[in-house]
């Protein structure tokens, strides 16, 4: 691998690269690459895990924002040329390259956008049945921890409500280059079966998310703009936390809002 083009990149991205050949093979594997025939790499870098992804037995496509490394993987990559999209996932409407088709999404995350990456992912849920990759280690356990957990929170909930969240093997820093002051984690995600939710999807979303911005106060606290009846009010959920509450119990409680606001 060309180091003089990893640090041009990592300017640009103050990106990780992985440079553990065994790892970036181990990662590939993660996925079963069943029931869909596209996957998506996200930040390919130097192509570390694109080159055992060409090995499977599925079109692989890679969207990559930074110039120096896509012109190092069309250097490198020549049957990887049309798959090139240079541009940033955040904004990419990726329907462009997929239309309605199932696909995986697989990658070495730049820490600074690993989240975003995840929401983006809920977005095209429907899409997306298998989803795997690298965070850095905290980000990973939180988005597969359970309710009860000091690291539970919003992408835990909204994550583990739509897919099975796995969490796989920890990478430590030595594998990167260069090599970052924390350790990594690699995940995966499984769409479940039925991942259409008996309540209101958007207002489940805004919940949950309303309800960790206040993470020390009870739910009758932290929802006071819902603007909640006496009754509803009265309800034991409302007396806990919103790390007490699984994923089933927030959506028993979003069924409550919108009970309460029929009624009122």
């Amino acid at each position: 691998m060309n180091k003089s083009y990893q640090v041009k990149a990592k300017k640009h991205l103050g990106q990780h690269f992985l440079k553990d050949e065994t790892i970036a093979q181990k990662i590939a594997d993660t996925l079963s690459f069943q029931d869909y025939k596209k996957v998506l790499e996200i930040g390919p870098g130097m192509g570390v895990l694109t080159k055992y992804l060409l090995k499977k037995d599925i079109k692989t496509y890679v969207i990559e924002i930074d110039s120096e490394s896509v012109a190092y993987l069309k250097s490198h990559y020549l049957n990887l040329a049309d798959s090139i999209i240079e541009k940033d996932i955040l904004k990419y409407n990726l329907n462009e390259i997929f239309d309605d088709e199932p696909f995986a999404i697989i990658g070495n995350f730049p820490y600074n956008i690993s989240s975003q990456i995840l929401f983006k992912t809920l977005e095209y849920r429907e899409q997306i049945p298998e989803f795997s990759g690298m965070f850095q280690k905290e980000v990973a356990q939180r988005v597969c921890s359970a309710e009860g957990n000091k690291v539970y929170g919003i992408l835990s909930v909204l994550v583990q409500a739509f897919y099975n969240a796995e969490y796989l093997f920890t990478v430590p820093p030595s594998v990167f280059n260069p090599p970052p002051k924390v350790d990594s984690g690699v995940l995966r995600l499984t769409r479940k079966e039925n991942f259409n939710l008996p309540c209101d999807e958007s207002l489940f979303f805004k919940v949950v998310k309303t309800a960790f911005q206040q993470r020390r106060k009870t739910l009758r606290n932290s929802l006071k703009t819902f603007n909640l009846s006496d009754k509803l009010k009265a309800n034991t959920i409302f007396g806990q936390r919103p790390e007490q509450l699984s994923v089933q119990a927030f959506i028993e409680l979003t069924q409550l809002l919108q009970n309460d606001t029929i009624s009122q």
